[in-house]
């Protein structure tokens, strides 16, 4: 099981850094908001799942479990809402220059 959650949480791990080098990266706030929003989401639910199997089926495991569905829940709703935001308030997306 060890092994199982190490995986999991090393592959959670994986996404958030990812997610972070694409804030510092990408071109634009859409872009940005963009990697953060997929990579945070799918990051913190596996760092929790693996947290989960580590600690095997006890309240702490269905706790763990409850705040990755919140994060399943919340952080696609406040990226939305925030490119929505954004939008109205006339950011224009980031568009490739001719040459």
């Amino acid at each position: 099981m060890n092994k199982i959650a190490l995986l999991l949480m090393c592959g959670g791990l994986f996404f958030l850094i990812s997610a972070a080098v694409g804030v510092l990266r990408l071109p634009d706030f859409y872009t940005r908001l963009h990697a953060t929003g997929q990579g945070d989401t799918l990051g913190i639910a596996l760092f929790v799942l693996g947290l989960a199997v580590y600690h095997g089926f006890n309240y702490v495991s269905l706790k763990l479990l409850l705040i990755a569905v919140a994060f399943f829940v919340a952080g696609p709703i406040g990226g939305h809402v925030l490119t929505r935001a954004a939008y109205h308030a006339g950011l224009k997306p980031w568009t490739k220059k001719e040459e």
